[in-house]
Formats: C-alpha cells, sequence, structure tokens
C-alpha cells in the first residue's frame, strides 16, 4: 500500500492552530506583565520571529512528509494556509480580549497614540490631534482590528511562504 500523500491543508491546520495558541499565550504573557499596549520593538520582533518560524517549520514539514519533493504552490499553499488559520484563531481572540478581558484597550491605546502624536509633532494644534485621534476611532473597533490583522498576516505569511517556498523548493526528480 503506497503512503498517502500529504495535503497542504492538512499541514496548515496542525502548524496554524499551535500558531495561534502560541500568540495567545504571548499576548496573555504581554498583557499579565502590562506590555501589551505598548510599542516595544523586541516583543514585536519576538512574536515576528514565532510566526516566521513556524510557517517555514510548517512548509519543511510539508516537503518532508512529501518525500522531499516540494513545489512552490505549495510552499505558498501551506503558508498560507497556516497563517489564515492562526489569524481567525487569534481573530477571535482579539475580539474577547477587547470586549471582555481588557475593555479600556482601545481606549489606552488611543491615548498612548495621541501622547506618540504630540512628542512626534509638538507643533501641531490640539484640533488636529483630535481629529487625527477621531479618525482612529473609525477603526478602532475589535472586529476592524481583527479584520486588519487576518490582511496583515495573511499578507506577512505570503511574504514569507514565497522567500521559504523559493529556497526549499525541490522536484521529486532532484
Amino acid at each position: 500500500m503506497e503512503k498517502q500523500k500529504n495535503t497542504t491543508a492538512k499541514t496548515a491546520l496542525i502548524f496554524g492552530v499551535p500558531l495561534g495558541a502560541i500568540n495567545i499565550i504571548y499576548g496573555l504573557m504581554l498583557f499579565s506583565l502590562e506590555m501589551h499596549i505598548q510599542k516595544n520593538t523586541t516583543s514585536n520582533v519576538i512574536g515576528y520571529v514565532i510566526f516566521i518560524s513556524l510557517i517555514i517549520w510548517g512548509i519543511v514539514d510539508y516537503r518532508n512528509k512529501n518525500q522531499g519533493s516540494l513545489k512552490l504552490s505549495d510552499a505558498l499553499k501551506t503558508g498560507l494556509g497556516i497563517s489564515l488559520i492562526s489569524s481567525i484563531v487569534l481573530a477571535i481572540y482579539l475580539v474577547i480580549f477587547i470586549k471582555f478581558i481588557d475593555p479600556d484597550f482601545i481606549e489606552e491605546t488611543l491615548k498612548i497614540s495621541r501622547q506618540t502624536i504630540l512628542q512626534e509633532q509638538p507643533e501641531i494644534s490640539e484640533e488636529n490631534v483630535n481629529q487625527m485621534i477621531e479618525m482612529q476611532k473609525k477603526f478602532a473597533g475589535p472586529f476592524m482590528i481583527s479584520s486588519f490583522m487576518i490582511i496583515f498576516n495573511l499578507f506577512f505569511g505570503f511574504i514569507i511562504s514565497l522567500i521559504g517556498g523559493l529556497l526549499l523548493k525541490k522536484s521529486p526528480t532532484e
């Protein structure tokens, strides 16, 4: 009996759910340390490293389970699948987080945004700052934030999958 070929969807599920769970745990850790609102380069880099690592690991796992064969299209499907599944898991968490765990999250984020604008542009008028904050409020709901996060993760996942696929692709005859 021939070994059944591993599918990109199966690999995406196997790596996407844990990536979403790891991101939730990481987010809760930042929340418990009261670092979830701050724009911290180190915590962002750690998040990107986790994201990149699991996508590449998923692509390598897919290739290994398919007799070392990997087409670029399969790498893209696998990476985008991992990104999509983890993003959906994370989006559900974000809605719950913003609605129930930290209902002041958006207001606190807008306060920090106001402070940042005033620090970076001290000559700006209060009226212009208020207009900028009002514009941000329109896009600051939990569902809008989740939607933007899914789009960003899919774009970032596509880039990672493309690079990973180009580096890891291998035809069955090689």
